[in-house]
Order: C-alpha cells, then sequence, then structure tokens
C-alpha cells in the first residue's frame, strides 16, 4: 500500500480508535483506579460485607431469572414474527422495541400504577397473594421488561436467514410442529440465541432506573448491585461504589468475551465440515 494511501487510512481509523479508547478505556481505568484507591484491603472488607454481598446475589438472581425467561420468550416471539402473517402483526413488531423507547424510570412507575396501592391490577396480584411492588415479583418484572427486545432482536435475522425449508421437510417426513423446532430449528439458530442471551443478561446485571422506583431500594432487602453504588456513592463511599461497578463490569466483559470464543469455535468447526 502507497504511504499516502496509508496515512489517509489512519487519518479515519486514528480518531475512531481514539474515541473508542476514551469512551470504554478511560471509565474502565478510573473505575480500577477508585476500587483501589485505599488498597486491595480495604476494596476486600467493603466488598465482603453484608450489604454488597446481598446486593450482588440478588443481583445475579434477577438477571438470571430475567434472562431465562425472555430466552424463552424470545425466541417464541421471534418464531412468530418470522413465520406467522396474522393482523396486528406490525403492532406486536413495533411493541418489541418500546423498552428502547420507554424510560425506566417510566417502566418502574408503570408497576407502581398496575399492582401498587388502588392500581388496576393490585385486587388479582392480592387474591394470587403476590406482592409486587417494594418486593422481588416486581423487581423481576421491571428487569424482564427493559431487557426484553435483545433475544428477540437478535433471533429474528438469524431466523429469516435460516428458512424454512429445512423444517418443512421434517414435517412431511412426519416430524411434529415440536420436533421439527427442536432438531432442526433450534441448531440452526443457536448462535443468535446465545448473543441474545448473553446481551439479555449484560443490560438485566446493570439496570437501574426502572429497578430503583419498584423495589425502595432497602439495603439488605431490595437493594440491587446498581442500587448499592448509588448508595455508596451518595454515602461517600468510593471504594465500595468503584469496587461494585468493577465487579459487574468484569462479569459482562467475561460472558461477552466467551461467547466470542464459543462464536468463533463453531465457525471453525463449521468451516472444517464444510472442506
Amino acid at each position: 500500500m502507497p504511504a499516502s494511501d496509508r496515512s489517509g487510512k489512519w487519518l479515519v481509523v486514528g480518531p475512531v480508535l481514539l474515541y473508542a479508547a476514551l469512551l470504554l478505556l478511560g471509565p474502565l481505568v478510573a473505575v480500577v483506579t477508585g476500587a483501589f484507591a485505599e488498597g486491595a484491603g480495604a476494596l476486600v472488607r467493603r466488598l465482603s460485607a453484608p450489604d454488597a454481598v446481598h446486593a450482588l446475589k440478588l443481583t445475579l438472581l434477577l438477571a438470571v431469572g430475567a434472562t431465562m425467561f425472555n430466552a424463552v420468550l424470545g425466541v417464541l416471539v421471534a418464531h412468530v414474527l418470522v413465520r406467522d402473517s396474522f393482523r396486528g402483526r406490525r403492532l406486536l413488531d413495533g411493541l418489541v422495541d418500546l423498552p428502547f423507547a420507554v424510560s425506566p424510570v417510566i417502566a418502574g412507575f408503570m408497576i407502581i400504577l398496575l399492582f401498587g396501592r388502588d392500581g388496576w391490577l393490585t385486587p388479582l396480584a392480592d387474591a394470587a397473594g403476590i406482592k409486587f411492588v417494594f418486593s422481588l415479583p416486581g423487581m423481576f418484572l421491571a428487569t424482564a421488561f427493559v431487557s426484553l427486545p435483545f433475544t428477540i432482536r437478535e433471533v429474528m435475522p438469524v431466523l429469516e436467514q435460516h428458512g424454512h425449508d429445512q423444517e418443512d421437510a421434517a414435517l412431511t417426513m412426519g416430524a411434529s410442529p415440536w420436533q421439527a423446532f427442536r432438531r432442526v430449528t433450534l441448531p440452526g439458530i443457536r448462535w443468535g440465541v446465545l448473543y441474545g442471551i448473553s446481551l439479555t443478561f449484560a443490560r438485566a446485571l446493570g439496570e437501574f432506573g426502572a429497578v430503583l422506583v419498584v423495589s425502595g431500594s432497602v439495603a439488605g432487602l431490595t437493594e440491587t448491585s446498581t442500587l448499592f453504588i448509588f448508595r455508596s456513592l451518595d454515602e461517600r463511599d468510593a471504594v465500595g461504589a468503584h469496587g461494585m461497578a468493577l465487579i459487574l463490569a468484569a462479569v459482562s466483559f467475561t460472558l461477552l468475551m466467551a461467547m466470542e470464543l464459543v462464536r468463533r469455535r463453531g465457525v471453525r468447526q463449521v468451516t472444517k465440515g464444510e472442506e
């Protein structure tokens, strides 16, 4: 490549790399520096406190629960939107992106309107013996809502590219719809499902606004990791806030890197099989 072309390339690539470094590495360095500002011992003591441990456990519980729920629901909704044609399909397709358009704070407020005191659905919740507001069910509902679109939007294009010829062939050979989906469709869209799951988990892990409104943020009871960070900053506990943020970032980064490694291994296996 001529020197002039290389110079022109770096004039474009350089600012992009600099922007990415400032946007990603800058906050990460700040979090690591703040977490170890008073030494590793102070960081371990703060993160091993009962309120920090409970917040982390509650966050993981909500994230795993919302991910499992949205993984199943997301695959079903994506399959319906891609495979079926019905009146209201475009409306349903648009509603899938509602969590992207609505503020999480508003989502939490809507849960209070539905299930709070004198809420529209409060009689049904009371009859079932379930308390949603300022309790775990409401926090789960808020987390599941804000992380709903990711699996659907990851699976839909993969499902469209996969087509339905193989499914039709399986049905023609006597397979039931469930067998065709489990043995033909699901293996073909597995990478989209796995990416959707990873993005859903990462989004659920970092949810703040909706959970803040609907949980009450009681330390040791309904306080998640993000709410722990918020309270720690308010109480001038910089080590605790930065340390918890570092844990959440490490979990999300590890998950995404593991997904990338699995995807590359799968691509290599497919390539070898074609050869």
